[in-house]
């Protein structure tokens, strides 16, 4: 998913979902009742290409979610807080997690896609 140096851009391949597809299992998966916790890494999932995606620091700071993926086999950055975990909120150890990972973004000029549930 990195690039082989910050000089380089990110690998890009074919994706096999369309650009313009729908997708209704989202609808299920965020309740209407904004206090009811999701899983957002779900969300994710259905939105990048093919359900795949790299969290990072994965087992450190759990209430927010850092990831490399790909939307139309580009390389992008997610960062999304997880309400599944301390009703997603955002504390020191989350902050710092989603700033080293804005950092190595910016390193490698890989665009950020930022979800939240507030």
């Amino acid at each position: 998913l990195l690039p082989q140096n910050n000089r380089e851009p990110a690998p890009r391949v074919r994706s096999n979902d369309p650009v313009d597809r729908r997708s209704d299992v989202l609808l299920g998966h965020v309740p209407a009742d904004g206090n009811r916790p999701y899983d957002m890494a779900k969300v994710i999932e259905e939105i990048v290409d093919d359900g795949e995606y790299l969290e990072v620091h994965e087992r450190w700071a759990r209430n927010i979610i850092c990831a490399l993926a790909r939307l139309d086999g580009r390389v992008v950055g997610i960062i999304a807080n997880q309400p599944q975990v301390l009703a997603g909120v955002l504390d020191i150890e989350a902050s710092e997690k989603a700033a080293r990972f804005v950092q190595m973004c910016d390193a490698f000029n890989i665009p950020i896609l930022t979800f939240l549930d507030v």
